[in-house]
């Protein structure tokens, strides 16, 4: 596909209209998020103490359960009422309900920082914002304003430094420093894609992922309503974004979620609109990505939207939910990541999966299926990439993500 660089294609905090975001089911509210900082009230055992030292981490380690967080809408009928509280056996798979943070609207993406203190969401809404919460206290250090609407993705940079978000209905990217605490503060940059023009059937861009490159030095921006990936050069002490190149699929694609080979030249690429998916090569030194062939997801005809993809630690298998046929499908990952090879597809055992990711150990696969309100658990097998049900679904309302810690 075409590939272009040096072209600007952004203008710098320019609002931009919101449209309903297609395929999610049930739309985020338009209530106004404001910076603030709120205390949300754990369960007794876990409430702070005033005057105790800085809470540790939760432990990242050892055979016992370990956390696990929902994201959900709460302005839907049937959403929830903020994020999901549980925790799964790392053996077994068996999730178990521990509550519901609230005091955090519509998060519909949730990400954690590189040392495991810190819990980010977007907040889903015309006035997007994104959370910080403490995860040892549960408490919220603070909301920023994302400038932007809709923001449906966040990341963080591995340096733990900054935040990524993408405003999928004002077709932006936004960073927000992160402190020592965790916190956030005020944003350092936004850009709106504005060139090229929107794709066939979209009205305008619709950024949809903002993640970081292998190389660190590069941030890769998705938008589905411009058939584009741009990616920008993050500087490392001001936090601004600096466009480097654009890569194009074909017209009408609608570009959803990239997920990088664990060996950095390779990723994939899951198209929402034309149901397929593609290997694109990368070039850590400049950034750069070309986009391959479109390739088949296993959806045999029925009407699909593939959501995300995932790539397992050993490079050696790659899964993509598949939204509409209801299914993972399953790739085996070849010549050190440049081909992918349909290895079939299984049931995800509920409607609609939104978003799916791996457990640190990549023993198991979580799968948020948001119009069946439930969380589905795979055994990943390392050595076949078979993916075998862990019992039945955690019922979750509106489960658009599953963040295992």
């Amino acid at each position: 596909m075409e590939t272009q660089s040096g072209a600007s294609a952004r203008s710098r905090e320019r609002d931009g209209g919101w449209t309903r975001r297609r395929f999610v089911g049930a739309v985020a509210g338009t209530a106004a998020v404001t910076a603030c900082t709120a205390r949300v009230t754990p369960p007794a055992d876990t409430r702070a103490t005033r005057g105790a030292p800085e809470p540790a981490a939760p432990s990242r380690g050892g055979p016992g359960p370990r956390p696990l967080y929902l994201g959900t809408y709460t302005s839907v009928a049937g959403g929830g009422t903020g994020i999901g509280i549980a925790s799964y056996d790392p053996r077994s798979g068996r999730i178990t309900g521990a509550g519901t943070l609230t005091g955090v609207a519509d998060p519909s993406y949730l990400a954690v920082h590189p040392d495991g203190r810190t819990l980010y969401a977007v907040a889903e809404r015309q006035d997007g914002a994104v959370t910080a919460v403490r995860l040892a206290d549960r408490r919220v250090l603070g909301t920023r304003s994302t400038g932007g609407a809709g923001p449906c993705h966040l990341s963080v940079h591995p340096t733990g430094r900054w935040l990524l978000s993408a405003d999928y209905g004002s077709g932006s990217v936004s960073v927000h420093p992160i402190d020592a605490s965790g916190a956030l503060g005020e944003r350092t940059d936004r850009v709106t894609h504005t060139s090229p023009p929107p794709g066939p059937g979209q009205q305008g861009p619709h950024a949809h992922q903002f993640v970081t490159g292998p190389d660190g030095r590069h941030v890769l921006a998705v938008d589905l309503g411009t058939d584009t990936v741009y990616t920008y050069r993050l500087d490392p002490v001001r936090g601004t974004l600096t466009e480097v190149a654009q890569a194009h699929t074909r017209p009408g694609a609608g570009p959803r979620h990239l997920a990088f080979h664990p060996g950095g030249r390779y990723a994939y690429l899951a198209n929402e609109v034309d149901d397929t998916v593609a290997v694109c090569a990368y070039d850590p030194r400049s950034g750069r990505l070309d986009i391959g062939a479109p390739q088949p997801t296993g959806s045999d005809g029925t009407a699909n939207h593939p959501a995300q993809l995932v790539v397992t630690a050993n490079g050696r298998f790659a899964f993509l939910a598949n939204r509409g046929h209801n299914s993972l499908a399953r790739y085996a990952v070849e010549s050190a990541g440049a081909r992918l090879r349909l290895l079939g597809t299984v049931p995800v055992g509920g409607d609609f999966p939104r978003q799916i990711a791996l457990s640190p150990d990549g023993r198991l696969l979580f799968a948020a299926n948001q119009r069946s309100g439930t969380v589905t658990v795979f055994h990943v097998d390392a050595g076949t990439g078979r993916l075998s049900r862990a019992g039945e679904p955690f019922a979750s309302p509106v489960a658009v993500c599953a963040l295992p810690l």
